[in-house]
């Protein structure tokens, strides 16, 4: 299949490189433009008790004020505020009311601070927008104009709240984006030219990526607005790394192999079709392993995951279908001596003594290696169990020094940590009769008794009498653990003493973030079994075995707990930070698994070849790491680069993300690939195999398709004779 493939793409290449522009111009023009959505509540199901209770409130308290942004007001000189400065807010709070700026529906005054330092303005903004690219325009013209009016007195106006932290989450994505961008290129370019010395080679994927992007968001956006998912703006930022990161890494499989070729003597137009039907099985089943792994988040509860899913899905598989078709064609346009000029090294087969020696230790010590490689990765593991969630999203994809940040922090400072955002108890009645207020006194008392409750404002009652809502101000912050198992006590009591002929439901931010608590535990036991299922089924098919994927998948989970392992050692421990963000283990999870096999893919595809080239199973071992060896080194420093590259976008999620991924993939390729796989491969022997023979000449699945017996007999004779003055 994949040898006609070849074929088809080298003999037709201004085709298939016409086909692909018309395509991307196509799916360009026609791709619809997508709001992104900040809100967190989008991330969760309806099924989930503060959706619930999200909807009790915009039926039975429609014009309830929920304030979208916080107007907070100080001194510059941070002392106390004077009676003038009061009566300058108060006046500045009205005119600001008085703009009727878009989406902003009220500006009413709120509570001054026990030390008298701050006051401060309370927005309510529609809510059918929340967390809209809208609301964020109007917090950036309710920043500035509040900015306007106070400019001249001695206060200061900042603003924040949901709609401001969406404006700064939007514009730290936008410059992290660029950064992120710009490493990539630069780590890209740098990497290959240092890897052919030759500048075509180092441009070529660049800009053939660049095409591949341009489709992928296309189909995107495309994808989003069919079935209707959340778009995000971090899922931006991590589909440049995998765009480029995955891309260059089939990339450099293939041209690995193109050159390999070359250096055996064959024409360039054979060596081309050659290298995409030895490759091609690796590169597709590598693909597809990455792709079932994301499409299973689809399985995810939470939206911002069932968005990247498919999203990173289509990205690998236009990527995927690229390297198969577009790099093949325009690669076998150029003829080698300009493609690797100005150097000549792609003419002469090098010694590859370093990968040469690490073969040789694996094949006379493939115990000794397997054992000593597992235990680095046991060792780092350990340090897993000491992993804490957070969830605090809006500091994670922001920096600190951000206004919305600043105001945060000085609100928690100055009021109750929970003040500026109470966590609400709604009580509801089953019998379609007014809730007997009688009977909420005794409730309110019960929630005052709750631990880590500050205070509990007086109920409040819908206008058919069915729903009262009572405000509980916690004394932790909205994101904190405490605040969480303060509000899991809150709904606890609420459950068990909500008054006869009631039902009583518990929202607010800390309830949305115990419900993500709750989702993400029911990932792990949904995500993860089935991602590893398919990607073994995968791994089996290309293999036609059914040992080889339980190793294999044993070595990747060991890889998934050194990479989590040594996350918690580096933030958590040496870092000081509280935890690290909540869905980092699912996201790791799916990167290091899916594309961290990739490498062990590559390397057990080159290790039954040589098997089936007559070698013993500690020759085929040696001899994959000498020939894949410099393959999965190039592959995995540039991934592992490209995703270290999102540390310097400025946000902490982004940095915990793209120092946990890198380092799963140094682990994959390095650790893994390298030694893990090919001595315990070398020490199982044939019985990696079973029930096939596929590392025996003549065993199923060993011939590319179109080829026969004779052709491969022929190849395995040629292959050899290259190779024997290399032993």
């Amino acid at each position: 299949m994949f040898r006609r493939i070849g074929r088809v793409v080298v003999r037709h290449p201004i085709w298939t490189i016409v086909a692909w522009l018309i395509a991307a111009v196509a799916i360009v023009a026609s791709a619809p433009s997508l709001p992104s959505n900040s809100d967190e509540s989008s991330f969760l199901p309806k099924s989930y008790e503060s959706i619930q209770a999200m909807d009790l409130q915009q039926k039975a308290f429609p014009q309830a004020f929920t304030p979208s942004a916080i107007v907070l007001f100080d001194r510059t000189d941070g002392g106390r505020l004077t009676a003038a400065d009061k009566a300058e807010v108060a006046k500045v709070t009205q005119e600001l009311g008085a703009k009727k700026i878009d989406q902003v529906q009220r500006v009413v005054p709120g509570i001054p601070s026990k030390d008298g330092k701050y006051d401060m303005a309370l927005v309510q903004m529609d809510k059918a927008n929340a967390g809209t690219p809208k609301q964020a325009d109007a917090a950036k013209t309710l920043r500035a104009d509040a900015k306007d009016l106070v400019r001249g007195s001695p206060l200061e106006a900042k603003l924040g709240g949901s709609a401001a932290q969406a404006l700064d989450q939007q514009d730290a994505s936008s410059s992290g984006q660029a950064i992120i961008a710009y490493g990539v290129f630069l780590i890209i370019l740098v990497t290959l030219l240092i890897i052919f010395r030759a500048p075509i080679i180092a441009i070529l994927p660049l800009v053939m990526i660049g095409v591949v992007a341009s489709v992928a968001n296309g189909l995107i956006a495309d994808a989003t607005k069919l079935f209707g998912l959340q778009a995000n703006s971090s899922v931006s930022s991590i589909l440049v790394v995998v765009l480029f990161g995955v891309g260059t890494d089939y990339f450099l499989f293939l041209m690995f192999r193109y050159r390999e070729q070359l250096r055996a003597g064959e024409e360039r137009r054979e060596a081309m079709i050659n290298a995409v039907g030895r490759v091609g099985e690796a590169i597709a089943s590598a693909a597809g392993a990455v792709i079932i792994a994301f499409l299973a988040l689809t399985l995810s509860s939470l939206g911002f995951l069932k968005q990247m899913g498919p999203a990173l899905a289509i990205a690998v598989a236009v990527t995927l279908l690229a390297g198969l078709t577009l790099i093949p064609a325009v690669c076998s346009l150029i003829r080698p001596r300009a493609l690797f000029w100005p150097s000549k090294a792609w003419q002469r087969e090098p010694s590859n003594a370093r990968f040469a020696a690490l073969g040789r230790t694996v094949q006379k010590r493939p115990a000794i290696v397997a054992l000593v490689s597992g235990l680095v990765m046991v060792a780092l593991a350990f340090g897993a169990t000491g992993f804490k969630a957070t969830f605090d999203l809006a500091s994670g994809s922001m920096p600190k020094t951000a206004e919305s940040m600043v105001v945060q922090n000085q609100m928690q400072a100055a009021y109750s940590a929970g003040a500026a955002d109470p966590t609400q108890v709604y009580l509801t009645s089953t019998q379609g009769q007014p809730i007997d207020k009688a009977a909420l006194p005794a409730f309110e008392q019960k929630l005052k008794g709750v631990g880590g409750v500050a205070a509990v404002q007086p109920t409040g009652l819908s206008k058919d009498g069915e729903t009262a809502s009572i405000s509980v101000t916690l004394k932790y912050k909205p994101e904190s653990d405490q605040a969480l198992s303060a509000v899991d006590q809150v709904r606890s009591v609420a459950h068990a003493d909500a008054p006869p002929g009631t039902k009583a439901l518990v929202g607010g931010t800390s309830a949305i973030y115990k419900d993500i608590d709750k989702a993400v535990n029911h990932d792990y036991r949904t995500v993860f079994p089935v991602a590893a299922i398919l990607i073994m089924v995968i791994l089996g098919l290309l293999l036609r075995s059914l040992v080889a994927p339980w190793y294999l998948m044993a070595s990747v989970a060991l890889g998934f707990g050194a990479t989590l392992g040594a996350t918690v050692l580096i933030f958590q421990n040496i870092g000081g930070q509280d935890g690290l963000m909540f869905m980092l283990p699912v996201i790791m999870y799916l990167f290091v698994v899916a594309i961290g096999t990739d490498y062990n893919i590559l390397m057990i595809a080159r290790l039954r070849e040589e098997a089936r080239e007559g070698r013993s199973p500690r020759e085929a071992a040696a001899q994959a790491l000498r020939h894949a060896g410099p393959t999965v080194a190039a592959a995995g420093f540039i991934l592992a680069a490209t995703f270290a590259s999102m540390m310097l976008a400025g946000q902490s999620f982004l940095t915990e993300m793209g120092f946990t991924v890198a380092f799963g993939i140094v682990v994959a390729a390095f650790v893994m690939a390298m030694f893990f796989t090919p001595s315990l491969t070398a020490l199982i022997g044939h019985a990696a195999w079973w029930p096939g023979h596929a590392d025996r000449k003549g065993g199923s699945g060993s011939l590319p398709e179109g080829s026969s017996p004779e052709d491969e007999s022929d190849e395995a004779r040629r292959v050899v004779a290259v190779q024997r003055p290399r032993r």
